[in-house]
């Protein structure tokens, strides 16, 4: 064997050593050890939650390879909004107790008051994560037993009202929505978007008028529309929205491989949105998912965006955990059991000592917004296999 395929191989050998791929059968997490996990994080954000009761901010001693790049307050301000939603929509999914009511509604309060959120600059569009999880926050509240015939209610519709008006502000001319803007010029309305912040905004959106709020029809199926067009003919999704819809990425963040968390929240978002999305669609996404995995280990933790193989950056992994259990809540009930289990094994394989999953090390928001992520999956996945309502969204737990 020559010098460099004995390195390769070498290489190989270490990677399938320190990134081990779910395995099946016994060796898959129970429900009982996924409750404990799912304690030991709800104690976490409990613990976490600052006093006005927001997560998160620019503090805590760990920062990105980008921290004096993000220093308006804008951004911080919507990074706040946008992880104290995450964190309350997990209280409302696996919290029962007083101290979790008490937690969500202090999060509330502060959505509430903070919904109105501006454009941080120029080319920073970090608002849209406000709008979409602050409105999916504040929805899910809307639907959530804690809070049926609250007073409330009015405060938490007329936010939600707000996120959606700016939602629909901000919305691109291509149909979707973006975190930054890349190419001058500059205008109000952003010209940047990406498939699977539109996916997420799409999910927030449908979940908004399922609860009855009023939402504009034109504005969703612009988003339907843009998502659909990033498909792929192999299942990925292109990271950006373009007007010609083609792997300009292929041998990096376009291909399956840099596509594995866009693939679940853009499958998710369209079939919930009502388009037709096979279960065989689904089940295909997940497979690759679970099969490429290691990609996503190797990215998790790394400082710098987009270093690892295909592009893939850390702060990936735990959204596209969470949105993976949108897809196997769809999925038929003889297929869900495994799936289940083999996602708690990658979440909860990161768990930290304090209780807390992280995947990027940013500022105070990585932990709390990473927590959450964890929370809303594993607890999904907890109330499928313990009563088999896979179809509910948090908003509609208990009931």
């Amino acid at each position: 064997m020559s010098c460099p395929s004995r390195l390769i191989a070498w290489v190989v050998a270490v990677v399938a050593v320190s990134y081990p791929t779910a395995v099946r059968g016994e060796d898959l997490p129970a429900p009982e050890s996924v409750r404990a996990a799912v304690a030991r994080g709800l104690a976490f954000l409990l613990d976490a939650q600052n006093a006005d009761g927001s997560w998160g901010g620019p503090w805590g001693g760990i920062t990105t390879w980008s921290g004096e790049t993000w220093s308006s307050p804008e951004s911080h301000r919507s990074w706040r909004v946008a992880t104290t939603g995450l964190c309350t929509l997990a209280l409302l999914e696996v919290g029962e107790d007083e101290a979790a009511r008490a937690a969500a509604d202090r999060a509330l309060d502060y959505l509430v008051a903070n919904a109105r959120v501006k454009r941080p600059n120029e080319w920073d569009t970090m608002n849209c994560w406000a709008n979409i999880y602050g409105l999916q926050a504040v929805t899910a509240a809307c639907g959530h037993p804690w809070y049926a015939g609250s007073a409330r209610q009015a405060a938490l519709r007329s936010a939600a009202g707000v996120f959606l008006d700016q939602l629909s502000r901000t919305q691109s001319l291509s149909g979707g929505w973006g975190y930054l803007e890349f190419t001058p010029p500059r205008t109000a309305r952003p010209q940047w978007a990406t498939s699977f912040t539109t996916a997420a905004g799409i999910i927030a959106i449908v979940e908004a008028q399922r609860q009855g709020l009023t939402v504009d029809e034109a504005m969703l199926a612009r988003a339907v529309k843009a998502v659909r067009h990033c498909r792929l003919p192999n299942g990925a999704y292109t990271y950006s929205i373009q007007p010609i819809t083609h792997p300009r990425r292929i041998g990096s963040i376009d291909r399956l491989n840099g596509s594995l968390c866009r693939i679940q929240v853009c499958n998710a978002a369209l079939r919930l949105a009502g388009e037709d999305v096979p279960d065989e669609r689904l089940h295909t996404g997940l497979d690759d998912f679970f099969r490429e995995h290691r990609f996503l280990d190797i990215a998790r933790l790394r400082p710098i965006p987009h270093e690892a193989f295909y592009q893939n950056s850390g702060y990936f992994y735990l959204f596209g955990h969470y949105y993976a259990a949108f897809v196997i809540a769809e999925l038929p009930a003889e297929q869900r059991r495994e799936a289940w289990r083999r996602l708690w094994q990658e979440i909860l394989k990161i768990q930290g000592p304090d209780g807390s999953f992280r995947d990027y090390d940013h500022h105070a928001y990585a932990k709390p917004y990473g927590t959450a992520y964890a929370l809303l999956a594993l607890g999904r996945g907890l109330r499928d296999v313990s009563d088999g309502a896979t179809q509910l969204t948090p908003a509609t737990r208990g009931r």
